[in-house]
């Protein structure tokens, strides 16, 4: 590698960033107007000490620990708020960053490969490296406006304990993560054949470093260390402000992208070092019905998911009983829930679990059907066409293809927990299947918006987000009831802490197919796209 391998990587950095503004944009604006709504917030939620001890004690039970990370010291949440605004937000925020960075590299190496766009910037004078490098470029500045205006926004919002220093350090914190991430992606879009393996990996690699995260922080600190996140989430920001997590993950991630470069300038266009599986010489009688086909083509997409959500599940259940014994063993703690609800603390977790899960869940779900967009773009549709088949049964197929996989990973979800717990089945099935019918309106509303608008169909991400904000945090931010009851996740009953109602699913049941039907009936009067 030398410097003529990266010539015209200013005007191919520009390319990438015209055609990704619009995304980097609402990223950037969705993680830092969060970020800093819930900072705001946190003063006006703990204003007693009996609230920050009950905060802090129930913050250190392994439950916890598991899903967020590591806690403070029980005097630190004393000393300033944004102890506790840290321990909630740092690690799912993180997360977030590092999903922007995975998608922005993939679409920007291996998708842009596919589609023949790399082939015509080579056709230019431009070096082998210069797209990859772009590439990273376009994220790393993503990335750095993220900790710019995350640092300066927690700075300006002069809360007490939130320091310049500190404030850097947390921005830094998600700017180096997602950075992380992003290189990681650009390494196995030189390893993967393809976009889906490229992303697909590097969602497995989050995946894993958050359940070997999860696993160290709770049993061995030792294996915590293994993972970027378990490094991330030990920064103890607003406190002692660590910075060796960031030098490491700094260290670490250079080392990786040297790595990613040098199999770049060693491997063929569209070619990866991963072998592609070869298939059959004739087609089944089932893979050659629409159905058959759009199974076929998210089958690994489904079986990967399959794995993490159960893995995820089995996580989580595995920490319950510990999560029991703790509050058994802690008096207070007991005095505390009780004066606040009857509801026992187990409970109370698996509600939470199941509702943020199955948001999780609802990812996939949704991405089965923008692959019929994806379909339909590239002009793929046209197959289906040319021969006597409706678009009734196209539409119909990918929509069943989209339920039968969230019963599949609901399912999943709930086995996990129940083979890793003491939970029973049944109230392990019920808490799961309840959230069938917030899934199948995502779907519905999916399906309505590929029908009738497909051009804005990726603002469903928005909702997702949204439905995620509403769990998570309208508590906090004081969201309305009117609000918080447009998350399809919000009036479902949140079993086993609460009771059974089924008016909210009644109506859920009606809105998804009023939905569908509009999404049918749209897409057999508009223009097919490509």
């Amino acid at each position: 590698m030398n410097g003529r391998h990266f010539k015209g990587t200013t005007q191919v950095t520009k390319i990438i960033f015209r055609a990704q503004r619009i995304k980097i944009c609402a990223w950037i604006l969705g993680i830092v107007l969060v970020t800093l709504a819930v900072a705001y917030s946190y003063p006006n939620v703990y204003q007693d000490d009996v609230s920050k001890k009950g905060f802090a004690i129930t913050m250190q039970n392994p439950a916890m620990v598991a899903m967020l990370g590591p806690g403070y010291d029980e005097a630190d949440y004393f000393v300033t708020v944004g102890t506790q605004f840290a321990h909630e937000m740092l690690l799912f925020t993180i997360i977030a960053v590092a999903v922007m960075s995975i998608l922005l590299v993939g679409s920007s190496t291996r998708t842009d490969e596919e589609t023949g766009r790399i082939e015509v910037v080579r056709s230019l004078p431009v070096g082998r490296l210069s797209y990859l490098a772009a590439s990273l470029i376009v994220v790393a500045i993503a990335n750095f406006l993220i900790t710019l205006f995350c640092s300066i926004g927690l700075y300006l919002l002069n809360i007490d304990g939130i320091t310049l220093q500190s404030a850097l350090l947390y921005g830094g914190i998600l700017g180096v993560g997602g950075l992380f991430f992003g290189i990681i992606t650009a390494l196995f879009a030189q390893v993967s054949p393809t976009s889906r393996g490229t992303t697909g990996l590097s969602f497995g690699v989050l995946v894993v470093a958050y359940l070997v995260r999860a696993f160290g922080d709770v049993t061995s600190e030792t294996i915590a260390f293994a993972s970027p996140l378990g490094w991330l989430v030990r920064t103890d920001v607003f406190i002692n402000n660590n910075w060796w997590p960031i030098l490491l993950t700094t260290l670490f991630s250079v080392i990786i992208s040297f790595f990613a470069f040098y199999l770049n300038s060693i491997r063929d266009i569209d070619a990866g070092f991963l072998p592609s599986m070869k298939g059959k010489t004739h087609a089944s009688k089932f893979l050659m019905t629409v159905f058959g086909l759009a199974f076929r083509l998210q089958k690994v997409k489904m079986l990967s998911w399959g794995v993490g959500i159960f893995a995820l599940s089995a996580s989580f259940g595995a920490v319950l009983g510990d999560l029991e014994t703790y509050f058994s063993e802690m008096e207070f703690l007991q005095l505390f829930f009780n004066e606040q609800s009857k509801v026992s603390m187990t409970d109370n977790f698996i509600s939470l679990l199941m509702a943020i899960m199955s948001l999780i869940v609802a990812i996939p779900v949704t991405m089965t059907i923008l692959k019929l967009k994806s379909e339909e773009t590239h002009n793929r549709t046209e197959n289906f066409f040319s021969r006597v088949i409706s678009r009734n049964h196209v539409l119909s197929s990918y929509t069943l293809l989209a339920v039968l996989e969230s019963i599949y990973l609901q399912f999943l979800l709930a086995i996990g927990l129940w083979v890793a717990s003491s939970v029973s089945l049944q109230v392990a099935m019920k808490s799961s299947f309840i959230y069938l019918p917030a899934l199948w309106l995502m779907i519905s509303l999916s399906v309505m918006l590929y029908g009738a608008v497909p051009k804005i169909m990726n603002l469903i991400w928005i909702y997702v987000a949204f439905c995620f904000i509403v769990i998570y945090l309208s508590e906090m931010l004081n969201f309305p009831l009117w609000l918080r009851n447009v998350s399809a996740f919000e009036s479902i009953p949140n079993l086993p802490a609460a009771g059974m109602s089924w008016s909210a699913i009644i109506v859920e049941f009606i809105l998804t197919i009023a939905f569908s039907l509009i999404g049918f009936v749209s897409y057999n009067r508009r223009d097919l796209k490509g």
